[in-house]
């Protein structure tokens, strides 16, 4: 996220973190080109248009601790990336309550241009109501509704990107004085609940049309909308049977939308602490520890929660606390837990002091790679959502020890597939396939497709 410390809050207070340099493109240049190097399949960053203030129900806790706040903007970053990297992609997080679908598909089309085809856009729906109220509503629309909201978001930008422009419009005819054919630009002739938009897009056909579509919902709607549209998921699970089932039923639901079962990469968050030894790694780890915010973690643990954990003792049972989420949350923690006994509030903030909602692998490259190849094989998910620690520092790690372990094994490719970022992660050509959702609106009809088997480790860094 383009601010300090974002799953790790008081970790920018280490003396080896950098993210508190995210004002400058020299930060996000030198990772881009870290990552490049380390073989990463792209940069994810998230954001936020709003503060976690569920916590003592004002936001003043997030402020003192840095909690993903200050945050910027999270497109401005992508320009200077790509000009300094070659494959990298980009997955940019931008939400469907607060801005029209029409400039928006000109912002996502300019990106796809200037990056060559490595964009993505990791679709959200909002869920901090402060956001809401700053945008002069009293709170976002009921949960369904706001995916409803974002499936004719969708709608209008899939008719902008794929039926407006045939892909040889633009001519370049010197001689005859056409830049561009009109018979061949298509007024869209949207008109829906939400939206009225009768145009034409503004940008000419970019490299991927549609760029490659990310989703992080986690309900049963969430994944409905994700099956179909995104390819790839993000999820968060902290054991390896809870991610077996979730990545069962995003497959199934992806089935259930007309689409193959691994038609969408699906990518697990966790955080890896690493380094040359095992014992070297452990130290890192406890020192790190020491400069996790329990604070700062039940700040995101309460935006994420819906529930003001201020109200409770931190050596509170709980069992105690009343509210559905967080006890179906807890449930699953218990289930990482290695006594299995009751949690605590405490227990809460120390669990997402570092990383967030996901596991931390602590240990030699070796036994990192060791537990990535596990998780891939028993649970079919297919690559990682890497959270940071300290950063640089956790990424320098992972391609210093990580990436040569599951080199050696045959696991990971750092070289990378020439082309879009949607031909890498899938081999099969730059545009959306035909029995995507988006496709539909193609006004220039059906592409053929080549059969998808390859499994590899994938990973994005966030």
């Amino acid at each position: 996220m383009n601010c300090v410390a974002h799953q790790s809050p008081g970790l920018w207070r280490h003396p080896d973190d950098r993210s508190w340099d995210y004002n400058t493109l020299d930060y996000w240049v030198d990772l881009a080109k870290l990552l490049e190097r380390g073989g990463f399949d792209g940069l994810f960053i998230a954001d936020v248009l709003g503060t976690y203030d569920a916590y003592a129900g004002t936001d003043e806790a997030a402020i003192r601790q840095g909690a993903q706040i200050p945050v910027n903007d999270p497109l401005l970053l992508v320009s200077a990336m790509a000009h300094a990297t070659e494959h990298l992609g980009f997955g940019i997080t931008t939400g469907t309550g607060f801005e029209h679908p029409y400039p928006f598909a000109r912002r996502l089309s300019t990106l796809d241009h200037l990056t060559r085809g490595r964009i993505g856009w990791n679709v959200v729906t909002g869920y901090l109501p402060s956001a809401a109220r700053n945008m002069g509503d009293e709170n976002h629309l009921e949960h369904d509704s706001r995916y409803d909201h974002a499936d004719e978001y969708l709608t209008v930008l899939y008719k902008l990107w794929e039926g407006s422009w045939e892909r040889d419009a633009v001519r370049r005819d010197r001689e005859n004085g056409v830049f561009a054919d009109p018979a061949k630009v298509h007024h869209i002739g949207h008109r829906g609940e939400h939206f009225t938009v009768p145009g034409i897009h503004l940008a000419e056909p970019s490299p991927q049309g549609s760029p490659v579509i990310y989703q992080a919902g986690a309900s049963p709607r969430g994944r409905r909308f994700a099956a179909q549209n995104a390819e790839a998921i993000f999820v968060a699970a902290p054991t390896k049977d809870i991610l077996r089932e979730v990545v069962s039923k995003t497959r199934d639901e992806l089935v259930s939308a007309g689409r193959g079962r691994y038609d969408a990469r699906i990518y697990t968050l966790l955080t890896i602490i690493t380094d040359a030894t095992p014992e070297a790694s452990r130290a890192k780890a406890q020192e790190y520890r020491r400069y996790a915010s329990d604070e700062g973690s039940l700040v995101f643990m309460s935006g994420w929660m819906g529930i003001d954990l201020a109200s409770y003792d931190l050596d509170e049972p709980i069992g105690h606390v009343e509210s559905n989420a967080i006890q179906s949350a807890v449930a699953a923690f218990q289930q990482a837990s290695d006594t299995g006994g009751e949690w605590t509030v405490r227990d809460i903030a120390a669990w997402g002091g570092i990383g967030g909602m996901g596991p931390v692998l602590i240990g030699s490259g070796e036994e990192v790679a060791d537990a990535l190849q596990d998780w891939v094989a028993e649970t079919d998910v297919d690559g990682f959502n890497v959270a940071y620690a300290v950063t640089p520092g956790s990424f320098e790690d992972i391609v210093t020890h990580v990436v040569p372990a599951l080199e050696r094994r045959g696991a990971y490719d750092r070289s990378y597939v020439p082309g879009t970022l949607r031909h890498k992660l899938f081999g099969r050509g730059d545009l959306l396939p035909d029995n995507h959702r988006g496709a539909a609106h193609r006004i220039d009809g059906p592409l053929s497709t080549v059969d998808d088997s390859a499994r590899y480790i994938g990973s994005t860094a966030r």
